[in-house]
């Protein structure tokens, strides 16, 4: 088994990665009351093996439909008054179990179901695993914007089982690793040339290469985020690509794209920005789509979607402060910053021919 200890003082927590779902720690074994948020697509798998953990509880369990478009504010009502019917004490633990979705909207609804209950994450999915499930940012979208109504709220416990990755469809793993290749671009060049080097083992799935790479994702997530929890600096790096990629998201609509591939494509925007700035060198914007196009990654935005259409929803990111849009771009080949002199002009030059 693999660890990672996110230090975050009386809410610290432990992140388990193993090739099965991992004890849980014993106040979580004792619990009494346990709802398993899940999906239809999950839950058949897992479910039964999952509640199996939590010996001494009469397991309760609901299911939302499968998807980013059910991340939302009304699905978030229909759990809490599940939990409501149920007559859920402040004694619950909450089990996410499923994908980004699933961990966003569960995390969320323990943070506000009287005032704050004990949840697990139980990621189903690679960029679950290696991003969404660490750190504590929990959240719905809105049809303005994504991930714009939510809380920090950090778990209890994270058990990664990267056995599960197994059933995921080809598109949904390469997705995850445009999270993986984002933890390169921000600040380390030798696990982008790591990353180069092991392309096909992970295409693969081995289980020692992935176990290694999701551990090496989750301590650089669980070192930032130990130092800045709320975002109120360095943590905004980890938002690379985000800015561009949430709003291809919202443009196109949710669920069009996958989360994991918005990223990729705004990761590549961020670059070509960078280039225009003189920050990047060509070479090391083609280094980049060359290693997510060994994913499957997109490495440019729809088509169809110009530069004004990412305005209205790049103006209203959770990243502009004193009204000026934030962007986190390239300084050097994996080496990133917050850029907070971005024009409009600026950004209507570099993509005036579309996302080159």
């Amino acid at each position: 088994m693999h660890k990672v200890d996110v230090q975050l003082g009386d809410r610290s927590y432990l992140i388990c990665i193993d090739d099965k779902f991992s004890p849980l720690q014993p106040s979580l074994a004792a619990a009494r009351q346990v709802v398993i948020v899940s999906n239809p697509t999950v839950a058949p798998l897992y479910l039964q093996q999952v509640s199996q953990l939590f010996a001494q509880a009469e397991v309760k369990h609901f299911l939302l439909p499968d998807g980013e478009a059910y991340k939302t504010l009304q699905s978030f009502e229909q759990v809490l008054s599940f939990l409501l019917q149920q007559k859920m004490s402040r004694d619950l633990v909450l089990v996410a179990l499923g994908g980004g979705v699933i961990g966003d909207l569960t995390g969320f609804v323990a943070a506000c179901y009287q005032r704050g209950v004990s949840f697990v994450q139980l990621p189903t999915t690679l960029l679950s695993q290696v991003d969404s499930s660490v750190g504590g940012k929990t959240a719905v979208n809105h049809p303005l914007g994504k991930n714009m109504i939510g809380a920090f709220k950090q778990p209890t416990q994270v058990l990664i089982n990267t056995s599960v990755l197994k059933s995921l469809p080809p598109r949904e793993f390469a997705a995850g690793m445009a999270e993986v290749i984002k933890y390169a671009l921000i600040a380390d060049q030798a696990f982008f040339h790591w990353l180069m080097q092991h392309t096909d083992a992970i295409r693969a799935q081995r289980p020692d290469t992935l176990a290694t790479m999701i551990q090496y994702c989750c301590q650089m997530k669980a070192d930032i985020v130990s130092r800045d929890e709320t975002e109120q600096g360095e943590r905004a790096l980890l938002n690379l690509g985000h800015t561009f990629g949430h709003a291809i998201e919202a443009w196109l609509g949710y669920g069009v794209w996958l989360h994991g591939e918005a990223v990729a494509a705004g990761m590549v925007m961020a670059a070509q920005l960078a280039v225009a700035r003189g920050n990047l060198q060509p070479q090391d914007l083609q280094q980049i789509k060359t290693l997510l196009s060994a994913f499957d990654l997109p490495t440019a935005a729809p088509d169809t979607m110009t530069i004004a259409d990412f305005m209205p929803f790049m103006k209203t990111d959770k990243k502009v402060k004193h009204g000026k849009m934030r962007f986190i771009l390239p300084v050097a080949f994996c080496q990133t910053a917050i850029a907070d002199d971005v024009t409009e002009a600026e950004l209507y030059e570099v993509f005036a021919d579309g996302h080159r």
